[in-house]
């Protein structure tokens, strides 16, 4: 009795233990959990207070520089008025002397053209002369600014030469190519003949009627969005020119900032897209359109935009071209395997990833830390196999067009060549149908005369037949609905012509040349 009383206390207590360790390891879990929670919060928080104090520094970096610039602004302004007055004075004395000596009229030299127009205020005669020499587009880069220099009015000058094109050409007798590059042309040369001597482009010293008709063109091509479809749907020069406008006029909306970043993330591979989207006021979001630019696949312009921005030590241009190099690679090699796309064209899209990145390492001076050697082969390489393609691709047709024309020879002395992998057909041209098209019944051509299948009931006989009408004009030509009739072996030694009833549609009589039948006008090739 007393044993038994014993073991169950004893099996009590080991109960009354077993729940107590369930309970510490409940205990202990939970503190776990806690302590997990608090210490992330923590680091959430350490993380929210860092990038508090990088924003506040960089606001009261910013601060700064726009009470710098709005000081020098007001320290500058009677400066740039007396540069102003004496700059529109000297250009109208030298447009007056030009008008009156009536000089490069019959100038052969582009640059004196421009010259001479720019100072007669001609903007029609100056629109048509820069529309006229798109082939040397470079060289109007150069002198156009010089030219827009004897103005004496740049912006209005420009703005009467744009309005009739942008943001749609109202001229009377178009020109079937693009304008747009004209007017980013021009405005790229207006922006250093317009900005403040004191402090630069920051300030363009525009007329506000002139900026008012600036801002009037660029409300005009936004209004003209939603039926082009949007950005995505507006040419690259169009939304370039845009963006221009806005920049050389300082016309920049805050409000519309979405708008500028979305036409520069769309158009990032224009050579002037970094420079803009900062003239735009993008700064605090050059991070974001790299970091998208990177996620597109497109790093040769994350490069570009880093460089612009002076971003380069946080996004490494090595790395990124590298990384684009490949991702251009396996991309080939993808839409080739799966799309069908012939070498050519897989060769074509490596080598414009590959001249894209020497570029890029050309323009940034990254030759040291990338060297182009292996590029370069890989370019020559890929150029090499071109040739080599064509060639064996005109091989391939010069032999198979002698197997052509030896077998169309051996068939039919009259007959024209005709490629290898059609039929020849009667005297009104095109292709015949392929040999399976005649089987449709169990009979077999032996000779000029049918055999009549042994499981077919012979028709009836009558007078002389027509033509026989086959379809052609198909590779497959259609089911033949009505069956024809069979010469029996009595109407075959006979030689009594039959019918054979005409098909429901009308089709024109197949006439049989250099044929043993001449009542029935099939060819041989046919059935061969």
């Amino acid at each position: 009795m007393a044993s038994a009383l014993s073991s169950s206390a004893v099996q009590a207590s080991f109960e009354a233990l077993e729940k107590q360790r369930e309970l510490i390891n409940t205990c202990t879990l939970l503190w776990k959990e806690l302590s997990e929670h608090f210490t992330s919060l923590e680091k959430g928080l350490d993380n929210k207070s860092e990038s508090l104090k990088t924003k506040r520094r960089f606001l009261e970096v910013r601060t700064k520089r726009a009470l710098d610039t709005l000081r020098r602004r007001e320290d500058s302004i009677d400066s740039s008025v007396n540069g102003a007055i004496s700059a529109v004075e000297k250009r109208r004395r030298a447009s007056i002397e030009v008008v009156e000596s009536d000089q490069g009229s019959d100038a052969a030299d582009l640059a004196e053209k421009l010259k001479f127009l720019c100072a007669k205020m001609d903007s029609s005669g100056f629109l048509d002369l820069v529309l006229s020499k798109r082939k040397e587009a470079d060289l109007l880069r150069v002198e156009v600014p010089l030219a827009l220099e004897k103005c004496v009015d740049p912006a209005r000058f420009v703005v009467d030469a744009m309005c009739v094109i942008f943001p749609v050409d109202k001229r009377e007798v178009k020109t079937p190519n693009d304008v747009a590059w004209a007017c980013v042309l021009v405005l790229e040369s207006l922006e250093p003949v317009v900005a403040d001597p004191e402090l630069g482009s920051a300030r363009p010293l525009v007329p506000r009627s002139m900026r008012d008709k600036a801002r009037a063109m660029a409300n005009a091509w936004k209004e003209g969005l939603e039926a082009r479809g949007g950005v995505e749907g507006s040419k690259p020069a169009d939304a370039h020119a845009f963006l221009q406008l806005v920049v050389t006029f300082g016309i920049v909306s805050r409000e519309e900032k979405g708008l500028y970043r979305k036409i520069v993330v769309s158009f990032s591979r224009r050579r002037q897209m970094p420079k803009i989207a900062l003239a735009v006021g993008l700064e605090d979001e050059m991070d974001d359109i790299i970091e998208e630019l990177i996620a597109k696949g497109q790093q040769v312009d994350a490069v570009n935009f880093a460089y612009e921005a002076g971003l380069q030590d946080k996004y490494p241009p090595v790395p990124l071209l590298k990384s684009y190099l490949d991702e251009s690679m396996k991309s080939s090699t993808f839409v080739a395997d799966n799309h069908g796309q012939t070498g050519s064209n897989t060769c074509r899209r490596e080598q414009s990833a590959v001249r894209a990145a020497i570029k890029c390492i050309e323009d940034h001076k990254l030759e040291a830390e990338f060297p182009m050697d292996d590029l370069q082969k890989r370019l020559e390489s890929l150029e090499k196999a071109k040739p080599d393609k064509k060639k064996s691709s005109a091989s391939s047709t010069t032999s198979s067009g002698g197997c052509t024309s030896t077998c169309t020879n051996a068939t039919n002395s009259t007959a024209t060549s005709a490629p290898p992998n059609k039929r020849t057909r009667a005297n009104h041209g095109g292709p015949m149908p392929p040999a399976k098209a005649g089987r449709l019944t169990n009979n077999a051509y032996v000779g000029p005369n049918f055999v009549r299948s042994p499981s077919h009931v012979p028709y009836q006989v009558s007078a002389p037949a027509p033509h026989y009408h086959a379809v052609y004009g198909s590779r497959s030509p259609q089911a033949i609905r009505e069956p024809y009739t069979y010469q029996t072996d009595e109407v075959a030694a006979s030689g009594i012509a039959m019918s054979y009833p005409s098909h429901p549609m009308g089709y024109p009589a197949y006439g049989g040349y250099n044929n043993p039948m001449p009542g029935y006008g099939f060819h041989q090739a046919y059935y061969r």
